[in-house]
């Protein structure tokens, strides 16, 4: 077969190119709609297969093609996901990923990555996150978005606006990124003395503290909620959880995170969400399944 044939090493190539040059997008696609980074690049790797194996001298947009295979798979993938989760153990938090060195995973604005925006996601309909992803994050045209989940426009213009007013209507308006590690910072700090009234005075009325051990490491398996009780949690732990403890600082999901360690070895991922009233959020993620790509940031 000639070297330029389709499936022949010149054309596999440009393949690999062309499909090399969206990759950190179809990432940025898949990982929004899982919440997974391990799952993204499962999905990805799968994209890559069904791009090597189909006519792509039929494809006149590769890019629009790829994100639109993309898209489909991550919605299938959502729906299993979903079914998944209602049988884990404890609270589900996304899986954190390294934003240090690709801030927007592929998007040319960070939306749809921080881990309050993540959460309020999970509630909304596999098909629901998808459009509201691919047009807040990727600013994707109405009428291509219809295209790719195979809606009418006027259902994809719907679609976002409802999932646009209940992640806007569900979440507080976010500090900016210096204050969310100032407030972080200060957490760590009062969590490891226990200091009961520090603890308090960082927190907002309603804060949520949620542990992901999967059921693998021990953790709170019910979410702890409100300012005097989360506080008084942290306290009655502090000793023990944080014995021998070293904490580095990293960026996961574009915000602030502490990376615990023990014996120099992450144990833990931990970031706050906050807002004008204090830290509304506490998330510690604890399942060494989700926490092993973090050692790439330290």
């Amino acid at each position: 077969m000639p070297a330029n044939d389709s499936g022949g090493p010149e054309d596999l190539e440009q393949a690999a190119v062309i499909f090399e040059g969206v990759r950190p997008r179809l990432f940025g696609i898949a990982y929004r709609m899982l919440g997974s980074s391990t799952e993204a690049e499962d999905l990805v790797q799968d994209v890559w297969l069904r791009w090597q194996a189909c006519d792509r001298g039929a494809v006149a947009d590769p890019a629009a093609f790829l994100a639109t295979v993309t898209t489909r798979l991550a919605i299938n993938a959502a729906q299993s996901a979903r079914v998944r989760r209602e049988t884990y153990i404890g609270p589900w938090l996304p899986e954190p990923v390294d934003t240090s060195a690709d801030p927007h995973l592929g998007a040319e604005r960070g939306e749809a990555l921080g881990f309050a925006v993540l959460l309020l996601l999970e509630r909304l309909s596999p098909t629901e996150r998808a459009a509201y992803v691919l047009r807040e994050a990727f600013d994707y045209p109405y009428r291509l978005i219809a295209d790719i989940i195979q809606l009418s426009e006027v259902a994809v213009r719907q679609l976002v606006s409802r999932a646009r007013k209940r992640v806007v209507g569900e979440r507080r308006a976010p500090v900016t990124g210096a204050e969310q590690r100032r407030l972080l910072k200060a957490f760590v700090a009062a969590a490891r003395s226990g200091d009961l009234t520090a603890l308090e005075e960082l927190f907002a009325a309603d804060v949520t503290s949620y542990s992901d051990g999967g059921g693998v490491v021990r953790a709170s398996r019910i979410p702890v909620v409100g300012a005097p009780r989360v506080a008084k949690y942290l306290r009655a732990f502090a000793n023990r959880f944080w014995a021998g403890v070293t904490v580095e600082w990293g960026n996961v999901n574009g915000q602030a995170a502490a990376l615990l360690c023990h014996d120099g070895e992450v144990f833990t991922v931990l970031t706050v969400n906050a807002s004008d009233e204090g830290i509304d959020q506490v998330l510690w993620m604890m399942n060494p399944a989700k926490i092993t790509a973090v050692s790439g940031l330290r």
